[in-house]
């Protein structure tokens, strides 16, 4: 089994039809210049950006390759972890891998994470995607001073009040960079984000 250098996923990635860049656009996490094999990897991989426990993750176009046989088998990310590196295959069915997988990546010190995307929660999918569409944007220092000590004088605010203390940048952009950033945190399971969704000062 080989590693396919971020480099390389660039410059193959117009030969790989099935792997190639899908909105949004702006990544968090991601090494490298990121493509995908489908609108659920792409979703799966806006969920990566806003797992605390992911450090890092890359695309993976290079396939599996069972030694002996020459069998191979495509998958869609590798992820490293603060214990472990998961190579993760994502499908739109729940996967059934060749029973050779695990076993092959173990061997390598990694560990196989099948995700099938029928099963991801749309509304936590769709937050997430709406937040890291501005993973690029920069908070300004006086905007998140201003943010972070109305959190802390009121405990929590909406959205659209969060939105109305910013001053230097542009509102809704520079409160989804501190979400992104851990700066500041909102619930992405309970419901679609809005007006009226609670803020409150993140861990950072």
């Amino acid at each position: 089994m080989t590693t396919v250098s971020a480099h390389a996923a660039r410059d193959f990635a117009s030969d790989l039809h099935d792997y190639r860049p899908r909105f949004p656009f702006a990544t968090l996490k991601a090494v490298g210049h990121p493509v995908y094999r489908s609108q659920g990897a792409r979703d799966y991989a806006c969920l990566l950006d806003l797992d605390p426990e992911v450090l890092s993750w890359r695309s993976r176009t290079d396939p599996l390759t069972r030694i002996g046989n020459g069998e191979t088998h495509h998958v869609d990310f590798e992820v490293q972890t603060e214990t472990s590196i998961l190579i993760v295959d994502v499908s739109d069915d729940p996967v059934t891998a060749p029973h050779w997988i695990p076993e092959t990546l173990a061997a390598c010190g990694h560990r196989y994470h099948p995700v099938s995307a029928a099963e991801l929660d749309p509304i936590r999918v769709s937050n997430a995607r709406d937040l890291v569409r501005y993973a690029r944007y920069e908070a300004s220092l006086g905007d998140r001073v201003r943010l972070m000590a109305a959190l802390d004088e009121m405990g929590s605010l909406t959205l659209a009040e969060c939105m109305a203390v910013v001053r230097e940048g542009r509102p809704m952009d520079a409160v989804a960079c501190l979400i992104l950033r851990g700066h500041l945190e909102v619930d992405i399971d309970e419901s679609l984000l809005g007006p009226g969704t609670v803020v409150r000062l993140g861990s950072k």
